[in-house]
């Protein structure tokens, strides 16, 4: 059995993260656990720019991002595990892994969770029709094309407006396939609006909203896509089909976190589907903490990155035993807010604590409102709040001091 103060499981970009700020906090002895050959994740895939504009005030790509980062890691010698599969986890921390060197037990005094987030895949959509080869989720062609060097397809659909499915618009084309068109079931897209301009836009590559696939069909090869309207309520529209010859389809349909590993430790998921935390990325299991995409889902890899130095900074102050709870505030997401995080505060150690939401749909000419019971604690005006963009509002902790019940995340219309 091998003995450590902190196990990180994942070595991507808030993995690497929390392990830095950790050694930075005294914390030394650190293991990293990453299932693939390299650290990095899936920056290692994103070879396009636009990483680091807020952290590094720079346009980097995704593995060059990765490195600065893994430099860090190798010269402080953080202890890394790569290509280590993880078989399970226990209530006691006992981390069951599986590498080349046969099966071994960690047992970690505290956890920080980092495994990402996973793609949904035509089974979870109820993709109506047949199943031949050509149906995939645009992050597996995207590795297919940036790590392995292969061309899956020469023309394409994709179904789903996302960032990910965007980036691999441009990328396709760029390639030399024919992307026909982006779907999108929802009427507004959920991608930044940076990558519509810069991925759709920028290339002629048109964009259906409120549409979908109603059918595919093929044999051995996709062979056509049939594209259908929708209406509010997401049925069909009869008499609006649209039929694309295709070889292949993308889907960009929504990414869940990754935590399997985590649900039967007897903790608390939010909307989000990742694991209730509290404003030190702590979860119900003392100890335990969690950042990045398995928390929920980012669309910036800095925000990322930052969540996983909070995650570094908690842990380390568990592990000094620094942690005393003096603070009982619900943090509740009302009307147009679909989720928030943290979703408790328990403490006073940080000076300030950052709120991070999305919407449930775009709105326009808007206030964030946050407050108790008794009292407004900030007001926010927003020309535009989009579900694509996670929102970040900064409260101090002084203001929840004497409020040891709940405080409301809430968007106000403007008169």
């Amino acid at each position: 059995m091998i003995n450590c103060q902190l196990v990180i499981i994942g070595g991507g970009s808030a993995g690497m993260a929390s392990a830095l700020k950790a050694y930075q906090e005294g914390i030394k002895d650190i293991i990293i656990i990453e299932k693939d050959d390299k650290l990095g994740g899936i920056l290692n895939q994103c070879i396009h720019d636009g990483f680091g504009l807020d952290l590094f005030k720079e346009e980097l790509s995704g593995p060059e991002y990765a490195y600065r980062f893994i430099q860090e890691i190798e010269k402080l010698n953080i202890r890394c595990f790569l290509s280590t599969f993880i078989l399970g986890i226990d209530n006691d921390f006992n981390i069951k892994i599986l590498n080349k060197d046969g099966v071994e037990i960690i047992k970690a005094h505290a956890i920080i969770f980092a495994a990402g987030c996973y793609e949904r895949n035509a089974g979870a959509i109820n993709l109506m029709g047949d199943r031949p080869s050509g149906i995939m989720s645009a992050g597996t062609a995207q590795k297919y094309l940036n790590i392995k060097g292969y061309m899956p397809s020469k023309r394409v659909v994709i179904l789903g407006s996302g960032d990910i499915g965007l980036i691999t618009a441009r990328r396709m084309t760029l390639e030399g396939a024919e992307v026909l068109a982006v779907l999108e079931i929802m009427p507004y897209s959920n991608g930044l609006t940076r990558n519509i301009k810069q991925c759709l836009d920028d290339f002629n590559i048109p964009l259906y909203l409120s549409t979908t696939v109603k059918q595919v069909i093929g044999k051995s090869r996709l062979e056509k896509v049939i594209a259908c309207r929708v209406d509010e309520n997401g049925n069909f529209i009869d008499g609006s089909e649209i039929e694309f010859d295709c070889d292949t389809l993308l889907l960009s349909v929504g990414l869940i976190p990754n935590i399997g590993l985590i649900k039967d430790m007897g903790i608390r998921f939010s909307s989000t589907r990742g694991p209730v935390v509290d404003e030190l990325l702590q979860t119900d299991k003392k100890g335990l903490f969690a950042c990045g995409n398995c928390l929920h889902v980012h669309d910036l890899v800095d925000h990322v990155t930052n969540e996983g130095y909070l995650a570094g900074l908690g842990a380390s102050l568990f592990l000094k035993n620094k942690i005393k709870e003096n603070l009982n505030v619900e943090v509740i997401a009302k009307n147009y807010v679909s989720y928030v995080v943290p979703q408790y505060i328990n403490t006073t150690l940080l000076d300030n604590i950052t709120l991070k939401f999305r919407v449930k749909k775009p709105l326009k000419n808007v206030n964030i409102v946050i407050s108790d019971d008794k009292r407004i604690i900030k007001r926010i005006p927003k020309l535009t709040l989009l579900p694509s963009q996670m929102e970040n509002i900064v409260i101090k902790t002084l203001d929840l001091v004497q409020n040891n019940g709940k405080i409301y995340v809430d968007i106000e219309m403007k008169i």
